[in-house]
């Protein structure tokens, strides 16, 4: 396993970076989030240049993304770097990415969907993340617990989830380093310098607007990749606005597909979590330590140094 460090946890006053790595977002839709950052958590806020430019689907052309948020990571006086939103684009700069700052001066980085290549990236460098709500996202409807999730982890306060159960869970106790995020993107980076190791992890996935055989498809290669063998425990979280072939359709629901391929084993699985493209996607210590634990009657997850 892995030993994973922890950059150093926020405290009020701390200055903060937002950016966006990947596709364009309209500025207003963020300012909310700015507000919550600066009034709420007291922290001073550090915006990038790609929050108000565009280029045809991207935030800016590759180059001006990857100066943006290159410019972040080496800032030693900022403490963590919030993505404005998610989207497409992280792929064409990470391996551009220049790290050697950062592990002079780590910091936490946060962000889910196409931030998930990004989160990876960290983790093969030894350091936590945070898959999280964005700058956009932290205000949406029914947020208000994710919200409080990413502002008790980035404050060192560790929070703790208890999950309903549900009638495809599988129940048992996992302890591991927590891994994962958007599962096309999982999938994307088999192969690669990002790829994840998720032997003896607790894996968590999620997606959102795929066509239910292509979901078939990625837990395939997943499968065939041997990501699922070995695991700890799997979180399967949400998995929104998936879409079926109008005749003939796929005949199964997206969890039931997730079920299938992962039937064969025995360790703790956790359907219906709340992460993934939804309001209520809670903080998630991407290579912290953690414990899964499910039974019949309900579902329990903290990070090992968690007070509960």
């Amino acid at each position: 396993m892995n030993k994973i460090n922890l950059p150093p946890f926020l405290k009020p006053g701390d200055k903060i970076g937002i950016v966006a790595p990947a596709s364009v977002l309209n500025y207003e839709d963020i300012l909310p989030g700015i507000e919550i950052f600066k009034n709420e958590w007291g922290l001073e806020v550090v915006e990038g240049g790609t929050l108000k430019t565009a280029s045809n689907q991207f935030s800016a052309p590759d180059n001006v993304r990857l100066a943006d948020l290159q410019t972040m990571l080496d800032d030693p006086s900022i403490k963590a770097v919030i993505a404005a939103r998610g989207g497409y684009g992280c792929s064409r700069i990470v391996d551009q990415l220049n790290f050697d700052q950062f592990l002079k001066n780590p910091k936490w980085v946060v962000g889910f969907s196409d931030l998930t290549v990004i989160l990876s990236r960290i983790f093969g460098l030894g350091y936590a993340s945070l898959h999280a709500p964005m700058a956009k996202s932290i205000t949406t409807d029914g947020a208000e617990l994710a919200k409080e999730s990413l502002r008790q982890m980035l404050f060192g306060e560790m929070p703790h989830y208890a999950i309903s159960k549900h009638d495809l869970n599988r129940p048992g106790t996992a302890n591991g380093q927590v891994v994962g995020g958007n599962l096309c993107l999982l999938a994307h980076l088999i192969g690669t310098e990002t790829d994840v190791d998720t032997d003896a992890k607790i894996l968590f996935i999620e997606d959102i607007n795929e066509y239910l055989y292509n979901l078939d498809r990625m837990m395939i290669q997943m499968k065939r990749a041997g990501k699922f063998d070995k695991l700890a425990g799997l979180i399967v979280g949400q998995f929104t606005d998936m879409k079926d072939n109008n005749s003939p359709t796929f005949g199964k629901t997206y969890y039931e597909i997730i079920h299938e391929h992962i039937a064969a084993f025995d360790y703790p699985v956790c359907f219906n979590f709340p992460v993934g493209h939804v309001g209520d996607n809670r903080a998630m210590g991407v290579g912290m330590e953690a414990v899964l634990n499910v039974t019949n009657e309900e579902v329990s997850f903290h990070f090992a140094n968690a007070t509960i």
